[in-house]
């Protein structure tokens, strides 16, 4: 049996060749609250801790290879109001990779990340959080892919006009007709589905209509911790079948079923500060910090965060699971687990669990790479065949 120290060293060898593809990071949302994108009060290329979960020292500390940044706005902004921060956040992210070339490499397409790979710099991609941001707009979707958005999560908190919300009350029941012209849209494009933050029927609504993989880029069990983020076993059955995958995430309160009721308690605190509870600016942090030390918080380790990529592996299987962190997007993130840098960490935990060095560079890097260039492989035979849809909200949902 190896020793811890081994087996870090082997998860460290093992990321070398077969490097992190993470589904979801929010530093572009944590820029903006921040320094409001001026980098050059908050510079990714030195150590940021303390302040962010994620720099370029620490991305090269945890062995990522690529990142899907989240171009992520809040579910309370609305219309033009969500297209334009949208925009902004896509904006930051493309500062970002001027800034740092030697570092950060644009990637539109599963080639795209090979390639960066192999030049040792970290593929850098796009995921739109919330369909809002498309403003009910299918011409919008199309400019959100033509300016690198390779994915878009179809809600974040609320419901949307067309699509349902895992913590909204139901709306639609699911994905609307216009709900479902969005997915083949976006199958058409080449971006992908994402269904982290979805009702329950949404993702059921949007795998029977989807002739593309999907994605969950940040979501892990709800056998084993019964929150409503979370995948449930017979949607994560379905993912063999549609080529997906589910991107296990590090959210104590997603992964740990103590810390449910615990965050529900400081979500509430936050909002008695007059604070948004998603808040990680240091004001809010402070709030945060304040009422943890009143009242112990429970702990999630990166064998926690195991045993959902376990329970995945079991009903899912090995070619449709993933890690999507949600760094920057949490106030709070487990033991081992504390930033971009720990990724070695739950590598090596899943080593000691006896998962083969094939497997695990199937959930680090081949299974996301293989979603994506499927996607590129779906949308090349639809664009064949038919043009960009011209559907409306009004005309199809009948509004």
């Amino acid at each position: 049996m190896d020793t811890p120290t081994e087996l870090l060293q082997r998860a460290r060898e093992l990321l070398a060749a077969h490097p992190v593809v993470d589904g979801h990071n929010d530093l572009p949302w944590a820029l903006r609250e921040h320094v409001r994108y001026d980098l050059d009060r908050l510079d990714i290329a030195a150590d940021q801790q303390g302040r962010l979960h994620t720099d370029i020292p620490r991305l090269r500390a945890g062995g990522v290879g690529a990142q899907f940044w989240s171009v992520y706005v809040r579910s309370d902004m609305a219309g033009d109001t969500a297209v334009s921060a949208t925009l902004e956040q896509i904006d930051v992210v493309d500062q970002l990779l001027e800034r740092y070339p030697a570092d950060l490499a644009r990637a539109l397409s599963a080639e795209d990340m090979e390639i960066a790979r192999d030049e040792g710099r970290i593929a850098s991609l796009m995921g739109a959080e919330g369909g809002h941001s498309i403003n009910n707009s299918l011409a919008t979707l199309r400019a959100l892919y033509a300016l690198g958005v390779r994915y878009m999560t179809l809600t974040h908190n609320d419901n949307i006009a067309w699509a349902d919300s895992a913590t909204d009350e139901p709306g639609v029941g699911g994905l609307s007709a216009f709900g479902h012209e969005v997915v083949r849209e976006m199958n058409r494009l080449g971006m992908l589905v994402d269904l982290s933050h979805v009702a329950e029927t949404t993702m059921r609504h949007a795998l029977a209509t989807s002739v593309a993989p999907v994605i969950f880029s940040h979501s892990s069990a709800r056998a084993v911790c019964d929150h409503p983020r979370n995948v449930p076993d017979d949607v994560l059955a379905l993912l063999a079948a549609n080529g997906g995958v589910a991107m296990a995430t590090f959210v104590p309160k997603f992964i740990l079923p103590a810390a449910v009721e615990w965050t529900r308690a400081a979500d509430e605190n936050m909002r008695a500060h007059g604070l948004h509870h998603l808040d990680t600016t240091p004001q809010a942090m402070k709030i945060h910090e304040a009422f943890e030390a009143a009242n112990p918080r429970p702990v999630a380790t990166a064998a926690t965060v195991a045993d959902h990529l376990d329970h995945m592996r079991e009903v899912a299987g090995i070619d449709h699971i993933g890690i999507g962190g949600d760094f920057d997007g949490t106030a709070f993130t487990p033991a081992g687990l504390d930033d971009v840098a720990g990724y070695p960490n739950l590598v090596a935990e899943l080593l000691r669990r006896g998962w083969s060095d094939a497997d695990l560079a199937k959930l680090t890097w081949q299974n996301a790479v293989r979603v994506l260039r499927a996607a590129e492989d779906v949308a090349a035979d639809l664009q064949a065949t038919r043009g960009p849809s011209i559907a409306t909200i009004t005309e199809l949902d009948a509004l």
